[in-house]
């Protein structure tokens, strides 16, 4: 955004640039916010309580944090105008730091409009699977989910396993991981599809290159309250113990959970918990937020279908591609965006990708 670089005291750019953040509407839905939260009533429903409280609490930092990046704004051009006639080199250059520092908090805000999904702040569940490939693809597998962890833990993020399946020789078949922390599904949703890795492979005595792909599923766990009706007739239940051959996250000593949508197909697993109790619980929310995004996904069907677009299935569609010889370069294939050192992002450097894929999103929204 380009609102702080304005020098003069009429600031027209600057009017346009605050009311992109519609701080007036956000007060005005405050208010409404802090009206409800003080009805005693409210609180016969605690976890509707706990929502609203959570969203006055995220407006009421939103508003507090703008008005004070507009008046440091303010200030800052206010000093820039006394330097047209009064000269001051030191002062100068402490006011170009000060602008160059909002511009950037003013880029992260901007950022912060983009994630329009409803779901954006609840924890993800991300489902990695290995493609074709054997081995190769078991090991990227593995790699991708090194990957999430990573990020996840560079932002301070919380992470659980629900579910591993270890490869045959090395990697895994599938992994299924509970992210959570602020934004954690409105930064992930970016991730989802075929990720294509190319390499040579370290498995193949003759050091020849190979192609390698994974699939990455993620979906908002969603709450009881969501409106997803399952019919406890068409899910099938079985229970199991943990294998001992299982991956190192697994706890061997749980009752493992596998529940089975019949109509759609879906199956969940989770034996990470310690008890049985804790296991069906977990794997119930992952149903009932993957039969959610079965469900999305059916209606962005159905519009595509009535706008005439031809839907590409997803598997096969890679959305970025990995390459790591002849040369290094990881790709989005859907927004353009490049890095050129792939290793820095194996290491968890996703934000690039996921800033790229929001700003994309809401211009195909648009």
């Amino acid at each position: 955004m380009s609102c702080p670089r304005a020098p003069t005291r009429s600031r027209p750019e600057q009017s346009t640039c605050w009311a992109t953040f519609d701080l007036d509407t956000k007060r005005v839905r405050l208010a409404e916010l802090d009206a409800e939260i003080n009805d005693p009533s409210l609180w016969d429903d605690p976890r509707h309580a706990a929502t609203l409280t959570q969203d006055a609490s995220r407006l009421r930092e939103e508003i507090t944090s703008v008005a004070a990046i507009e008046k440091r704004t303010d200030d800052a051009l206010d000093l820039a105008s006394m330097l047209d006639s009064q000269p001051d080199d030191e002062m100068a250059a402490e006011v170009s730091s000060e602008l160059d520092s909002l511009e950037r908090e003013l880029d992260r805000r901007e950022l912060e409009l983009l994630y329009s999904d409803p779901y954006s702040d609840n924890p993800a569940i991300v489902g990695i699977h290995a493609g074709a490939g054997g081995t190769d693809s078991q090991d990227w597998a593995e790699m991708l989910m090194r990957m999430y962890m990573r990020w996840a833990e560079e932002k301070k993020y919380s992470v659980e396993f629900i579910d591993e399946s270890p490869g045959d020789e090395a990697g895994i078949k599938s992994a299924t991981l509970r992210i959570t922390g602020p934004r954690a599904f409105g930064l992930l949703k970016s991730e989802r599809g075929v990720h294509r890795l190319v390499r040579i492979s370290p498995f193949d005595a003759a050091a020849r290159r190979h192609t390698s792909f994974a699939l990455v599923e993620v979906t908002p766990e969603i709450e009881d309250a969501v409106d997803i009706d399952i019919d406890p007739k068409d899910v099938r239940e079985d229970v199991y113990r943990s294998s001992g051959a299982g991956g190192q996250h697994v706890n061997k000593t749980s009752s493992a959970i596998r529940l089975t949508h019949i109509p759609t197909g879906v199956v969940v697993t989770c034996q990470n918990e310690r008890s049985q109790h804790q296991n069906r619980d977990v794997a119930w929310r992952v149903l009932r937020s993957r039969l959610l995004a079965l469900k999305q996904a059916a209606h962005a069907e159905h519009v595509a279908e009535l706008r005439g677009e031809s839907m590409p299935a997803e598997w096969g569609s890679q959305i970025r591609s990995y390459v790591l010889q002849p040369y290094t370069m990881v790709k989005d294939h859907r927004t353009g965006a490049e890095v050129g050192n792939a290793q820095s992002v194996l290491d968890g450097n996703l934000d690039p990708f996921m800033e790229a894929y929001l700003r994309w999103s809401a211009r195909e929204a648009a």
